[in-house]
């Protein structure tokens, strides 16, 4: 298979074949045609990286239809990134999420075909070339996301899950809203037609949509103020649908953000440069709120979702320092070092509920000496989100440091090294406690091997990362990224 488009097209019809053959096996069933279907997106994507590293940027028009009335696809750096991330991050979660869900248990009755509907709905994301299809992608992403947190049947599930798809449809009704204004100013939704055509002296409905736009997906992707539905959804979810949630679900709608930003909204946001300071007070502010949050949090995985909406802030601190290109590198190196640390975090939480019982930070004491590897893996994890070295947390952050004072933007470097300090008091918490000797009510109950082995890939991932991630990020090389 030598066609980029042919891989392209695959990448979204592999997680929605095998979430059909889920489907019709029925309740739970499906691990074996997941795990497969994602190793084999896993290599497709890694084609279509070394293809493109040597082709330069994609395009193709699925069925041979071309825009407007064909579906157009592309793939550039940026995309690549974040298929790499989604495949790295979803095959040892699948692997984890076969040993966590029981047989017949009620949570994961619908796990497989709603994570393969969810995946298809990324794949396909990163890949779309207009305003519509991209709405359409999110949507997709969004319903399937609900599920997963309401598959559980629970009052607090349900209640997270309806909170979730409130946020998701005003998010998306805001986000569609802006692709209407931007259709009827411009007579297409295409990203390569509206590139030119959107100049610094565009109409003010142009500016409403971009406005529009951009809260409805930071109303989406968790942005303080805007996370409210964040905490009870990914506190309130099996492990493995919180790891799915905050390592990759909220990702979507950044990138989102970021390639609208980067273009075709460019010029506008060239003649507003204080726009840009905008997303990086609220990514300030998340830092601290959730930060605190965490600090104070009494149940373990409401501490890690908290950690997720001050992890999201560090993503916006790039926004006034885009005109190089070390701050879209930081940019993403934060996706992927947070991607992958919360995943390792989210799963190793949920070995260490299953063994004690116990959903609290307190219930923890004395854990250490009976399950080190699954709490290793929760301290491997934190290093990253800590930023030391020499995981890819640090690289991320030096990275944003050094583009930060290159621009003479000192507080946006103060923010980055409180962020860390921060960080370092709610994981430090964790540990501790774990490391408690304290008389424990009852036996700890045995969990399979594979579920500490699977948040120890993830964490060890997270740090190996940062010995490497300067040759990931050179992808961003490949087409507009650059």
């Amino acid at each position: 298979m030598t066609d980029p488009g042919a891989l392209m097209v695959w990448l979204i019809l592999l997680p929605l074949a095998w979430a059909c053959l889920a489907f019709l096996l029925g309740s739970g069933r499906g691990a074996q045609a997941a795990i497969i279907g994602l190793g084999l997106q896993l290599g497709l994507t890694l084609l279509l990286a070394v293809m493109l590293s040597g082709a330069g940027a994609a395009s193709h028009a699925v069925g041979g239809w071309p825009a407007p009335l064909g579906i157009a696809l592309a793939a550039d750096g940026l995309s690549v990134l974040m298929l790499l991330l989604t495949q790295l991050i979803a095959l040892p979660l699948a692997v984890y999420a076969h040993a966590y869900f029981a047989a017949g248990s009620v949570e994961g009755r619908y796990f497989w075909p709603l994570t393969g509907i969810l995946l298809a709905g990324l794949n396909g994301l990163f890949l779309s070339a207009d305003l519509f299809n991209l709405y359409v992608t999110l949507e997709l992403v969004g319903l399937s996301a609900v599920g997963l947190v309401a598959a559980g049947g629970g009052v607090s599930q349900v209640a997270a899950a309806l909170r979730y798809l409130f946020a998701a449809l005003v998010g998306s009704g805001a986000y569609l809203l802006g692709v209407a204004l931007i259709y009827g100013a411009y007579g297409t939704v295409s990203l390569e037609t509206l590139g030119p055509l959107v100049v610094a002296e565009a109409p003010r409905a142009v500016w409403l949509a971009g406005g529009l736009m951009l809260v409805g997906l930071m109303l989406k992707t968790a942005l303080f103020p805007f996370h409210y539905w964040l905490p009870s959804a990914h506190g309130g979810a099996p492990a493995p649908v919180s790891a799915l949630l905050s390592a990759l679900v909220v990702k979507a709608s950044f990138y989102l953000i970021l390639r609208l930003w980067l273009d075709p909204f460019g010029a506008l946001v060239a003649r507003a440069e204080l726009l840009a300071w905008l997303p990086m007070t609220l990514g300030s502010a998340a830092i601290l709120w959730g930060s605190w949050k965490a600090i104070r949090a009494p149940r373990i995985k409401m501490l890690i979702a908290y950690s997720t909406v001050a992890q999201l802030g560090y993503l916006f601190l790039i926004f006034p320092l885009l005109g190089t290109a070390g701050a879209r590198q930081a940019g993403m190196m934060h996706v992927f070092a947070h991607g992958l640390a919360k995943a390792a975090m989210f799963t190793a939480a949920g070995v260490l509920i299953k063994v004690t019982g116990q959903d609290t930070v307190a219930g923890l004491a004395g854990v250490a000496g009976r399950r080190p590897l699954s709490l290793y893996a929760f301290g491997l994890a934190g290093i990253t989100i800590m930023g030391l070295p020499p995981s890819s947390g640090f690289l991320a952050k030096w990275l944003l440091i050094e583009a930060a004072l290159q621009q003479g933007h000192w507080i946006i470097a103060l923010m980055v090294l409180v962020g860390g300090l921060l960080a370092t008091a709610y994981v430090f918490r964790v540990l501790r406690q774990a490391f408690l000797r304290a008389p424990r009510a009852g036996e700890l109950v045995a969990v399979p091997r594979t579920l500490e082995l699977m948040a120890f890939v993830l964490a060890a991932a997270s740090v190996l990362l940062g010995l490497r991630g300067v040759e990931l990020m050179a992808l961003l090389s490949i087409g507009s990224a650059a």
